[in-house]
């Protein structure tokens, strides 16, 4: 029962049995026969399913709201229980992305803290070449990056996909039923990162891989914070991780424009040296993991 609640959170999210299968190393087959089992076994319709999308119903999102209440007890049941008699060290040092130390990573540390309030964390935030450097130079015991290099001297697990969507802020009516064609994209204003950002390097090549050019970046930050709260004083748009935008699409700060038939996408890796072995980190991955996919 569990991992089909965990099934059913994932695709209430993403609303896509493709994306809901990516994230979780299933088949959508699988997907598809865990959350017809969910409806078998409850008598009720979960989702209204239309030619290229799915829908929660009214049940469904009444559904979703007691799977969260019991997913959370699980999980609280396993600190509790299962891991009550294991100990961490005095501290972990690890490398994370800018955009996941910013809004990600902390949350989950603040819940491990709970756990374990004795370890304490030092987090770097950085690019994903200054982080596997240091974990190479063994300065920190791992990190999360941007990207995978292929390191042969590393090992790399994925973590969280991330999608790279245009946003603006809420109050913008310049662009008609919040969408846009991608031959578009160069004639909106837009705000960005500076050259060598890991978000900006995403969105470089996958603007090259579709031959947009000439886009109108006539100003850069270097920071994701810096370009929010630009763009709640401004009619112009930006390309931001939907990680670092949750709360201000929450609070109806900013929308998301919709780049019509497209979509951009990049994962989120655990990196460690190749060979380490730790039960310790095992853990940690894991406690962060179950944080974000559920």
């Amino acid at each position: 029962m569990r991992t089909k609640l965990q099934i059913f959170k994932v695709v209430a999210k993403h609303l896509s049995f493709t994306k809901a299968a990516e994230q979780l190393y299933l088949s959508q087959p699988a997907v598809s026969k865990a959350i017809k089992s969910l409806e078998e076994e409850f008598k009720t319709t979960l989702f209204v399913r239309k030619r290229n999308a799915i829908e929660l119903t009214a049940e469904g999102k009444a559904f979703l709201i007691h799977t969260q209440k019991i997913l959370s007890i699980y999980a609280e049941m396993d600190e509790q229980f299962t891991h009550k008699n294991e100990a961490f060290p005095e501290a972990i040092d690890m490398g994370v992305s800018t955009t996941l130390s910013d809004y990600v990573i902390p949350q989950v540390i603040a819940q491990f803290n709970l756990r374990f309030p004795k370890t304490k964390f030092s987090i770097r935030a950085a690019n994903t070449e200054h982080i596997e450097k240091l974990i190479l130079d063994e300065e920190i015991h791992f990190g999360i990056t941007e990207g995978n290099t292929n390191n042969n001297k590393l090992s790399y697990t994925k973590f969280l996909k991330d999608e790279i969507v245009l946003v603006t802020n809420a109050a913008n009516t310049s662009v008609k039923e919040n969408a846009i064609a991608l031959k578009k994209l160069k004639d909106l204003p837009l705000v960005s990162r500076e050259s060598g950002s890991g978000t900006r390097e995403v969105i470089d090549s996958f603007l090259q891989q579709h031959q947009i050019k000439s886009i109108d970046r006539n100003i850069l930050f270097n920071s994701t914070e810096a370009i929010k709260n630009f763009l709640y004083h401004s009619e112009h748009f930006a390309l931001l991780s939907i990680h670092s935008v949750a709360d201000d699409l929450k609070n109806n700060r900013l929308k998301i424009i919709d780049i019509k038939n497209f979509s951009i996408e990049r994962w989120f890796y655990f990196v460690r040296r190749t060979g380490y072995l730790s039960k310790n980190i095992d853990y940690l991955e894991r406690f962060i993991q179950n944080r974000n996919n559920f």
